[in-house]
């Protein structure tokens, strides 16, 4: 064994071994080492299904790269991977289902993956052991299928071995440590390894291989079981007479999957009440073990396929696979950095690892190799939990997560599982005025608010629903009034000390502010030029900066920032989300209300635009900002979280004479998207550079070194490819754009729409985007909703207040 790597992958999972042949393909010395032998923890009992059904832009491309891949890896290999191409039918019985269907296929189209929105009688065609009454349609994928873990797992081996890569069986590390130049040294029962780079990829070890790298990882696995069947006759005697092998069969409203085994059948449901386990770690006595099979939880799911294919009843059982299967609190993988450790990466809570080894080790290496990835991968980036995520609200979750596998993904589904946990002080207060909750981050945030007489619940949908009206009322009070948005989850950080300015002059593309009290929308890019982070810097002084930014990003901004601060001392970073809360004040007579309550001046003259100042609200001392993410006068109160109730309660009694409103995220959405504001994580990814996005006034590329400097110069030499736009969308009655819709020319995609809304107080329906550079000019643009093309136009960004007179007065 080596006692020195470059990298060093903890896992002999398909997940683990992918990350090493992705590796050793950028032409790193990369070691794996297994504690017992390879595909030993769910790779083994996986069911080997390839799903490339998927809503998360980023996750569609991971599967997508995945099911490429293994179709090449024999011919590369030598090594069969039991790939079979059958397709995959997901089948609808519902109006709703069909929609989220057609909502994938935008997503589809925008990354490449072929598919067909088909018939009850098409799907007669396609599977002709399928009963097809009660169905209104189904989606085709005619690309992916089922593969052998087992067989693809040694074919990524094989590969990464040819390429120099190492694989250590019966090798378990038994110790983590980072020594003072970053490396890591891992100790195993065969002796010692010291790596730059480290990768924890151990599956259903994640907890205890965290812990020893000083993480409490958010990955516990959940059951999983799957039926195997005996011979079916009916099944046997179709596939005798020359009938294909069926599609992988999906009954998304039945929660089950069903495929061809051996003339029988696999039938995997995710049922009501499967446990998570080894939250505490997995056990030294269970090792290729499974639990005992459960079949009193699978019955109402075998009564269903037993309607749907009534050949099924006749296949007796011959196995319950009842094995762990890696589970994250909502779904997705983690993959990327860890956060607090430098040049440690996670690949880990895969519940659907064999679909998406592939593509996460692909990404995971450019990461590494490379210094960012190829794609956007904010929706799997580990950071994206915080503290919240701890192990009883992770084992409550992750058992959400697998019980809402086949659920209706409406883009404002709110999942109920450890709500409420993190409230503001308000929280009480905004209830009794009837808060309807959504979650982000752990937090709970007024999605919207139900007037006195309306039914205080959601009604999700990819369409119009009931509270779209009650949005467009806090929309327009917003615009015509004011109103109070409570803010409090936004993250909140003071970077100060003797070499704060020039750090971060290093990590923003903007010059920083000079004159205490001054704003700047700030970015910190990737090394290609893409943004990373998005930040409101305050100066506070001469060596102290405030800075505000998503309210999804505080682990993320708080590791970015703190991770590649000079380590001589001179920068301090205080994280201030928690014991800092925050209102905004916004509207037409936002300055009537507030100048009520505070004896700064809040005029023009004396308090302009993109300005702060330290000073009291009622009795409460703030920090006031003189900015908003809607567009309108109005003012951010940052303030100790103890004075939240306080204020309030002030600007609530002052606002009495004007009808003060409370305003919700569904409202401050559609606000900021009739200003063009992009949306960080949204309409603002590592995908894009900053100069694709429009934003290049923010981008002072005279102002000395810093992080994608390089690339924009280069970009902005050889020509932007993309540029971002605001698009109005005609003939909108019932679905307006949420984002991911396929931007149409023709027959040509020349472009993608990340944000969409309609614009109430303007009265017209919107959508943001990238374009190719030049399509701005073209006639006869179409947006794509729901399977249906919209006439789309280009219009100058801000649609509202274009000249910001508003913001300004």
């Amino acid at each position: 064994m080596k006692t020195h790597a470059q990298v060093v992958v903890v896992g002999g999972g398909v997940v683990g071994v992918s990350t090493l042949y992705h590796l050793a393909k950028k032409g790193l010395d990369a070691v794996l080492c297994e504690r017992t032998e390879l595909t030993a923890g769910s790779t083994w009992h996986a069911a080997g299904l390839l799903p490339l059904f998927n809503m998360s832009y980023a996750v569609g491309q991971i599967h997508k790269y995945s099911v490429d891949l293994y179709k090449n890896l024999e011919a590369e290999t030598g090594q069969d991977v039991g790939f079979h191409v059958t397709g995959n039918l997901r089948l609808a019985t519902n109006k709703e289902r069909m929609d989220e269907y057609l909502k994938y296929c935008g997503t589809a189209n925008t990354i490449g993956v072929p598919f067909e929105i088909i018939t009850p009688a098409e799907v007669k065609k396609l599977w002709p052991l399928c009963n097809t009454e009660g169905l209104v349609g189904a989606l085709y994928h005619p690309h992916d299928g089922h593969i052998a873990p087992v067989d693809l797992t040694n074919a990524l081996a094989k590969g990464a071995r040819n390429m120099g890569a190492e694989i250590y069986r019966d090798t378990e590390v038994t110790a983590l440590a980072q020594k003072a130049n970053d490396e890591w040294t891992v100790t195993t029962s065969r002796g010692v390894l010291t790596c730059e780079h480290l990768v924890l990829a151990s599956g259903n070890y994640a907890r205890q291989t965290g812990r020893m790298a000083g993480l409490e990882v958010p990955a516990i696995p959940v059951e999983h079981q799957y039926i195997v069947t005996d011979v079916a006759q009916e099944l046997k005697e179709y596939r005798e007479v020359g009938g294909r092998e069926l599609a992988v069969l999906r009954e998304s409203d039945a929660s089950y999957y069903l495929r061809e085994e051996r003339m029988g059948y696999i039938l995997g449901p995710y049922e009501k009440g499967a446990p998570a386990r080894f939250a505490d770690g997995v056990p030294a006595t269970f090792e290729k073990d499974l639990f005992p099979g459960d079949l009193e939880r699978l019955t109402p799911h075998v009564e269903a396929v037993m309607h749907r294919v009534p050949s099924f009843a006749s296949a007796g059982v011959k196995d319950i696979v009842n094995g762990p299967i890696a589970y994250t609190p909502d779904g997705n993988p983690m993959v990327g950095p860890a956060w607090g450790r430098r040049n440690l990466w996670l690949n880990e809570g895969h519940s659907f690892g064999v679909t998406a080894a592939g593509g996460s080790g692909w990404q995971l290496a450019e990461w590494i190799a490379e210094g960012e990835p190829g794609i956007d991968m904010l929706g799997v980036d580990p950071r994206r939990y915080g503290e919240y995520a701890c192990k009883p609200y992770t084992v409550k979750k992750n058992e959400e997560a697998y019980e809402h596998v086949f659920v209706i993904h409406y883009p404002d589904e709110e999942r109920p599982a450890c709500r409420p946990a993190k409230t503001s002080p308000i929280h009480d207060k905004l209830d009794a005025l009837g808060a309807v909750w959504g979650q982000r981050y752990g937090w709970e945030r007024p999605n919207w608010f139900a007037p006195q007489g309306v039914a205080r619940e959601d009604d999700w949908s990819f369409r119009r629903s009931a509270y779209w009206e009650h949005v467009g009322n806090e929309h327009r009070n917003i615009r015509e009034n004011v109103g109070i948005i409570d803010i409090t989850s936004f993250s909140k950080f003071l970077l100060s000390g003797p070499g704060a300015e020039a750090y971060l002059d290093r990590v923003v593309c903007r010059k920083l502010p000079k004159k205490e009290g001054r704003i700047h929308l700030a970015h910190a890019l990737t090394i290609r030029g893409g943004v990373r982070s998005e930040f409101t810097v305050t100066r506070e002084g001469t060596d102290a900066f405030y800075l505000v930014s998503s309210g999804a990003a505080q682990r993320y901004d708080l590791d970015f920032l703190g991770k590649w601060m000079p380590r001589d001392g001179s920068v301090t970073l205080r994280e201030l989300t928690t014991s800092h809360a925050t209102l905004v004040v916004a509207g037409p007579n936002s300055r009537k209300v507030l100048q009520k309550i505070t004896e700064e001046d809040l005029s023009s003259e004396n308090f302009p635009w993109l300005s702060a100042r330290h000073t009291y609200v009622g009795l409460a001392p703030v920090r006031l900002l003189r900015v908003n993410f809607v567009g309108e006068l109005g003012w951010e109160i940052h303030h100790p979280v103890e004075y939240q109730r306080h204020i309030f309660d002030e600007l609530m009694a002052a606002g009495r004479e004007f009808n003060i409103g409370q305003c919700g995220m569904r409202a401050m959405d559609s606000l900021r998207i009739e200003k063009s504001y992009r949306m960080w994580g949204q309409d603002l990814t590592r995908e894009y550079t900053i100069l694709e996005a429009g934003l290049g006034m923010f981008a002072h590329l005279d102002k000395g070194e810093f992080t994608g400097r390089d690339a924009l110069l280069a970009q902005q030499k050889n020509g932007v490819p993309q540029e971002f736009v605001t698009l109005e969308v005609d003939g909108i009655k019932d679905a307006d754009p949420i984002g991911n819709e396929p931007i149409w020319h023709g027959e040509d995609m020349v472009g993608r729409a990340t944000a969409g809304a309609h614009g109430h107080h303007i009265g017209k329906t919107l959508a943001l985007g990238y374009i190719k550079t030049g399509a701005a000019t073209a006639a006869g643009l179409e947006l794509e909703i729901l399977g249906r093309r919209h006439p789309a136009k280009i219009i100058p960004d801000s649609p509202h207040d274009p000249d910001n007179a508003r913001l300004r007065g």
